[in-house]
């Protein structure tokens, strides 16, 4: 019975010490960066996370496998800066690696990339990698209006003071005499527009009073809702004062 309790015991403490022998390889961490960014102009909402992954792409017809990941919550606009740390004793040689991104807020997708970025191919250990916006229902503030009332004065009939907001925070429209062009910032239910710029017609001095006041509304605008059932847009600035009320059209 002693011997083959020794040899129970020595059994068990083998693989313990082969672990720690000259054949076990040592973990080497590199490190992987670079940025994520898109091309709209506009600020990712709050709570919005930044996911990046190092994978081996090698098998056409099966699954990525993941080497490493950073999950990163922004606190900046882009670009945003990652670094991917993996041990470099699981890159297998003559296998394909690539970094991938993409952008969620809540589990809901918003950008993700498109293109296959390569990487461990012996260049720059730096890659940009760009995501592109995913396709979603555009709702409030984007889209076509029309205002139905500036800085609580109403409007002329037949003077048009138009807005059109875009996917990618552009802003489009007329003052009511003058075409106009800007951007706008949108997160959540706030918005603020950037400098407006416009042509320089000479406008009957009614219209372009209504126009100035339009102008006007757009530089103090904060933030936005919106009258689903009335299919109104309102323009608020400081403190919820409403500076606008605008009706979708087209």
């Amino acid at each position: 019975m002693g011997t083959r309790r020794a040899f129970i015991q020595g059994a068990a403490v083998l693989p313990v010490l082969a672990a720690f022998g000259p054949q076990a390889a040592e973990a080497k961490m590199k490190v992987l960066k670079g940025s994520v960014t898109y091309r709209e102009r506009m600020a990712l909402p709050e709570g919005a996370t930044v996911k990046v992954q190092l994978l081996d792409v090698s098998l056409a017809d099966a699954p990525s496998v993941t080497i490493a990941e950073q999950v990163i919550t922004p606190k900046h606009e882009v670009p945003i800066p990652y670094e991917l740390h993996y041990d470099d004793t699981v890159i297998v040689p003559n296998n394909s690696y690539a970094v991938s991104a993409r952008i969620e807020l809540e589990g809901q997708l918003l950008y993700i990339s498109t293109t296959r970025y390569a990487v461990l191919t012996g260049g720059a250990d730096e890659t940009d990698i760009l995501v592109e916006r995913v396709a979603q229902d555009d709702g409030p503030p984007k889209g076509h209006w029309l205002a139905e009332n500036i800085l609580g004065g109403g409007v002329i009939d037949r003077v048009e003071s138009r807005l059109e907001i875009t996917s990618d925070g552009s802003v489009y429209g007329s003052g009511g005499c003058n075409a106009i062009s800007g951007t706008a910032k949108i997160v959540g239910d706030s918005i603020e527009f950037g400098p407006i710029a416009a042509t320089r017609k000479a406008c009957v001095p009614a219209v372009g009073d209504q126009e100035q006041k339009f102008f006007k509304a757009l530089g103090l605008t904060r933030r936005w809702q919106y009258d689903a059932q009335q299919e109104k847009l309102m323009l608020l600035g400081k403190g919820g004062r409403k500076l606008m009320v605008l009706a979708r059209i087209g």
